[in-house]
């Protein structure tokens, strides 16, 4: 007989640690499992590109909880795991051993796994992608050797890793395809204003750039453009996006999008089965109700209670805003809110300050904003977003205004 857990949860990062805690926080008394692919207790990834790349932060200071917690609320931890495949109706995950869990409910938390360029010498020695530890363990120790180093992509991840390689003292060139950073998540003043900043601490950022190969024999030498041009490299850097690991769900006849389909109680099509964090697509309305797949820790957090209440007995369907944060250099962008589709952004204050903030709104309301070293803005423009206020443009522009009058 299969070992049966009353809740399964498959996933150790931000989101499966979530959902067991809040499991017991809403008096839930059945037995609880962790199954978590890496061999680490869970731990925070928003660090893993910042402050643990740099040697701020050892690991232990990263952990979400430390090890006796787990223990002292009965949470199994699984660790080293891997879930290989879903029986849905018999209620049976079977790990890639052979092993059989059987459980009550099923949380699938299981993330994702980086995109790897399709490229020729994508998969030489020295090229690194950044999702978990062991990941940034290895770059750590490749860099004392390394002097030049090519980032590939100018998301979230690329630009922090180039920050920290820049403070390192080490040779960047950050590679984006497309005409200017962060494209997908913000509007070109936020763009324009990090591309300056980085080149400013002698990042070479590279805007429409496309990457033809990685060179080198057993280790990575170089990455070749498009057009011919070779940049020299002791270290490679992708950082350009996720694949959400939903394979197992979508072999049991989960509904698949973009992630596995979730309804407002993170509940998937298939029975007993929740998906929530950055392999869960949902309906927003912050995105004017479309369904999309959220990456962040605020996401990942919010719909593993939402999934943990609702086992609990506790029907809260997700309502929350979405949020975001990254730290460059010394500059703190915050983010709340989906600017995606905006029709209007309002530079509030000078960026040449490094202190501003960028207004976004669809039909003359606020849905999003963009805070640079500004946490009164973000702090204040919550909830502007949230009730979707109408506000004049050039109040919103005049830093003079403080945005809770505009409420």
């Amino acid at each position: 007989m299969p070992e049966r857990y009353d809740v399964l949860i498959i996933g150790g990062g931000h989101a499966g640690a979530a959902a067991a805690i809040a499991l017991r926080q809403n008096g839930f008394e059945g037995s609880i499992a962790i199954v978590g692919e890496e061999p680490e207790l869970p731990y925070e990834r928003p660090p893993l590109s910042k402050e643990y790349l740099a040697g701020e932060k050892p690991f232990e200071r990263i952990l979400i909880r430390p090890h006796g917690f787990w223990a002292e609320r009965n949470i199994d931890l699984r660790l080293g795991q891997r879930a290989a495949a879903v029986a849905a109706d018999a209620h049976v995950v079977t790990l890639e051993d052979g092993r059989r869990l059987n459980y009550g409910k099923l949380i699938w938390a299981a993330g994702g796994a980086p995109r790897r360029m399709a490229c020729a010498g994508h998969d030489l020695a020295g090229v690194h992608s950044v999702r978990n530890r062991a990941d940034v363990d290895l770059m750590m120790a490749e860099l004392p050797s390394a002097r030049r180093a090519v980032v590939i992509g100018g998301g979230y991840i690329g630009l922090e890793a180039a920050a920290v390689l820049a403070k390192l003292g080490k040779q960047v060139v950050l590679l984006e395809a497309l005409d200017r950073v962060l494209a997908r998540v913000a509007g070109e003043d936020i763009s324009r204003f990090y591309e300056a900043e980085h080149r400013r601490h002698g990042v070479d950022v590279r805007t429409g750039a496309k990457v033809d190969s990685i060179s080198g024999d057993a280790r990575a030498t170089g990455v070749r453009l498009a057009d011919g041009i070779e940049i020299p490299a002791d270290m490679v850097i992708v950082g350009i996006g996720i694949t959400p690991s939903v394979a197992p769900l979508a072999e049991a006849g989960a509904r698949i999008g973009n992630g596995v389909e979730v309804d407002e109680y993170c509940r998937t099509s298939l029975p007993d089965i929740y998906a929530v964090g950055d392999c869960a697509a949902h309906e927003n309305r912050f995105a004017s109700g479309a369904r999309i797949r959220l990456e962040s820790v605020q996401n990942a957090s919010d719909q593993a209670t939402i999934a943990a209440k609702h086992i609990a007995g506790v029907a809260a369907p997700y309502a929350a805003v979405p949020w975001f944060w990254s730290n460059q250099y010394d500059l703190r962008l915050q983010t709340v809110g989906i600017a995606a589709g905006h029709d209007e952004a309002v530079v509030r204050g000078d960026p040449g300050d490094r202190s501003f903030s960028v207004v976004y709104l669809r039909g003359g309301k606020v849905v999003a904003l963009d805070c640079v070293n500004a946490a009164k803005d973000y702090v204040q423009g919550r909830k502007l977003v949230i009730e979707g206020a109408a506000a004049p443009s050039r109040a919103l522009a005049d830093p003079a205004v403080p945005l809770k009058e505009l409420a």
